[in-house]
């Protein structure tokens, strides 16, 4: 596992010193100094137009609400994809996440299109951000519930035509030639022969009651652990015969043949096959689609609040490089002990700053760990997510 790759990132800003490159060129040297403990990438946030501090105070608690819904929304897609491909789930992740190089996922889903750019290029994007996702939310609700309601319904169905010979539907399973039909007199009967006490059965069943056609029986089925048989007697016998033969664990199952009622059961089952089978296809085309628009989205609320976040504790005029790490799973530890090293200078005006009495957004410190950096998880562990 050693090799395996973190689906964390750290997205972290920290001042420009003489110029942003050489802040960069700073850490990367930290961090692979100590034999790689991250792979790094500069992560250019382009300067958004920057309200007053109180606006950017109030923007940095709108991002954070911002932030944990549209997580939740990838996060939903990206579980619903599971549900979806049943038996390939282990597909899913590599599937929405750009076949394992997520590095590339997260910064390209950044430096995304002009217009999607154009739209996000102000701390004005906020409500356009919110809208986009509440839609995708929406209709994953009413496109999950539609799947799901067929899903179910099929499952139904095909729990019917499965188990033991004692609770499934036999009517896949019996012909029009297996039954008396039509009789005043005479009815057929299907029994469940467990197959230790078939020849009991054999031996047995013309004598279990009065007015049992004789040689009436056959083997019509049989699944691990029994035999359907049919067996024709006088109607008069059969409450007789059903006593008589639970002694002797032989199960007489309730059933009428019934052409219309088997036909109609088969075509409701072949309507949801087809139903569900046509509706797979656009459905994970759906989810492909608005996996990505709900990632990127995500990924952009993550560099407004970066770029708040590092106005707010960095000051004006905007100067900082924002950088996008992604930890090696062993040493973490050790990653943030450089960083700190690297970065704890900036502590003592962090320090000041706690003990004023104003509340900084982003050092709401039950909730969030602080660092003397502006630091951001991204999860991409899209899947053991409940």
């Amino acid at each position: 596992d050693t090799g395996k790759k973190m689906t964390e990132f750290w997205l972290i800003s920290a001042p420009g010193e003489k110029t942003c490159q050489q802040t960069w060129e700073k850490l990367h040297a930290a961090t692979t100094k100590h034999n790689n403990l991250s792979t790094n990438s500069k992560f250019n946030i382009p300067d958004l137009k920057v309200g007053t501090l109180d606006v950017l105070v109030g923007l940095s608690d709108e991002l954070a609400k911002l932030d944990a819904f549209v997580e939740g929304v990838v996060k939903k897609v990206a579980q619903y994809m599971g549900d979806v491909l049943e038996d390939s789930k282990d597909k899913v992740q590599e599937n929405l996440l750009a076949n394992g190089d997520l590095s590339f996922k997260v910064t390209k889903s950044f430096k995304i299109t002009k217009s999607f750019r154009s739209r996000f290029s102000s701390l004005d994007a906020i409500p356009f951000i919110l809208q986009g996702v509440n839609q995708i939310d929406n209709d994953l609700k009413a496109r999950a519930s539609a799947y799901n309601n067929l899903k179910g319904n099929l499952q139904n169905l095909e729990r019917k035509n499965a188990g033991s010979l004692l609770t499934r539907s036999l009517a896949d399973i019996v012909k029009k030639e297996d039954f008396v039909l039509d009789s005043e007199y005479l009815v057929t009967l299907l029994v469940v022969v467990p197959k230790s006490n078939y020849n009991d059965w054999v031996k047995q069943y013309e004598t279990l009651a009065e007015m049992v056609v004789p040689r009436s029986s056959n083997v019509l089925f049989e699944d691990q652990d029994s035999y359907l048989c049919n067996v024709t007697l006088f109607r008069k016998a059969v409450d007789d015969f059903k006593h008589k033969a639970r002694e002797y664990k032989f199960m007489v199952r309730d059933f009428q043949y019934n052409e219309e009622e088997m036909k109609a059961d088969k075509e409701e089952m072949n309507r949801l096959s087809t139903d569900k089978k046509k509706q797979f296809g656009p459905l994970v085309r759906w989810l492909k689609v608005n996996f990505s628009e709900a990632f990127i989205a995500w990924i952009h609320v993550k560099a407004l609040r970066v770029f708040v976040e590092s106005v707010l504790r960095y000051g004006l005029p905007v100067n900082f490089q924002a950088m996008l790490l992604q930890p090696n799973k062993k040493t973490m530890k050790k990653l943030r002990e450089v960083l700190y090293d690297l970065y704890k200078h900036l502590d003592s005006s962090a320090a000041a700053i706690i003990d004023a009495t104003m509340d900084i957004p982003g050092l709401n410190l039950s909730q969030q760990e602080y660092y003397p950096y502006v630091y951001y998880k991204i999860d991409c562990n899209l899947l053991e997510f409940k």
